[in-house]
């Protein structure tokens, strides 16, 4: 599918409030092989997305420490969790610690998603997952891992308010990109 047909189609399933704010845009370089080209997203005319390029205005983390020292990254703790720790130390470890090791646990795989989906950003991958999300359920598209699925299934009309409302507690554990979306649509 040529890029302004897929481009169309993604902008009929925009939320009515955000039709015209939010665009999809891409380049291309015919001549030169080497380059893929930029595909980016853009809200009120400013880039807020960019699908090759690190700098952006949405934080891009480049190591697992740097996740870790961000007061902003919250990570709920469950006590199925903690539980599991218990299990594994096997001894007599005082209660916030295990809290601790639990939080740490759980930052280093969210920081490995984090990073190896940050890495797979590119012009054809958004043509790629552009194609997927428009094959499958809105459902699935949430619940996704993927950045850019969750951010067009926010951005889609077919996402109502109540719906958004009840995410609150999900988008913690997702990409700043989609914590952005997310609270994009939460505020129209």
């Amino acid at each position: 599918m040529s890029w302004s047909k897929l481009k169309q189609q993604l902008e009929s399933f925009l939320c009515p409030a955000l039709i015209g704010r939010v665009e999809y845009r891409a380049t291309g370089y015919r001549y030169v092989p080497d380059k893929a080209g930029l595909c980016y997203i853009s809200v009120d005319k400013k880039n807020i997305l960019n699908m090759n390029d690190k700098s952006s205005v949405i934080k891009w983390y480049q190591t697992e420490l740097e996740i870790k020292n961000d007061p902003e990254f919250q990570i709920p703790i469950s006590e199925e969790e903690i539980e599991a720790v218990r299990k594994d130390t096997k001894g007599p470890v005082p209660e916030d610690r295990l809290v601790v090791i639990a939080r740490n646990r759980k930052i280093t795989e969210c920081a490995k998603e984090l990073l190896s989906a940050q890495a797979a950003l590119s012009k054809s991958n958004f043509i790629v997952v552009a194609n997927k999300f428009l094959s499958t359920s809105i459902d699935e598209s949430i619940e996704s891992d993927d950045i850019l699925l969750n951010i067009l299934a926010l951005v889609d009309r077919r996402v109502g308010k109540k719906r958004i409302l009840n995410m609150s507690e999900k988008m913690k554990l997702k990409h700043p990109a989609v914590q952005y979306f997310y609270e994009l649509r939460r505020s129209i």
